[in-house]
């Protein structure tokens, strides 16, 4: 796959292309996603030029958009439903460079009627670089 920054090396083995993310997410991805027997959501995207700061490292933006998407994907597993973030936290913990896959991890802790939990990590070669928990509305699909 090649987009207008360079060309994306295969997924890391098991994630497939991740589509009808709405046009934010398609423009910064593309996203990758691995499907899983439990609730645990597993996604990924390949660092880019273009998501990169002036200091040549992932930009903080990219990466909590990501989480936040990574977070939502594991609501939406837990509950059924759309999950619509009220509350993200982010933690910084280490950077990521352009051509390093960054992985994510996440999975809904609690639920309630209309309110859901969950938390995650982002990784680049085994070493954690963001960790995230983020509170979202619960909200029925569209028919």
């Amino acid at each position: 796959m090649s987009n207008d920054d360079g060309v994306i090396p295969d997924a890391p083995p098991g994630f497939l292309p991740s589509s009808g993310r709405g046009e934010f997410s398609t423009r910064n991805g593309p996203y990758f996603h691995k499907t899983g027997e439990d609730d645990t959501v597993e996604q990924a995207f390949f660092a880019l030029a273009r998501h990169t700061n002036g200091l040549g490292i992932v930009h903080g933006g990219m990466l909590s958009a990501f989480a936040d998407g990574l977070l939502a994907g594991a609501v939406g597993r837990g509950s059924g439903k759309i999950g619509v973030t009220i509350h993200l936290s982010i933690d910084f913990l280490h950077m990521a460079r352009k051509g390093d896959w960054v992985m994510g991890e996440a999975l809904m802790s609690r639920t309630t009627k209309d309110i859901a939990f969950a938390q995650g990590r982002l990784h680049v070669r085994g070493v954690d670089i963001v960790r995230a928990s983020g509170v979202f509305k619960l909200m029925d699909r569209p028919r």
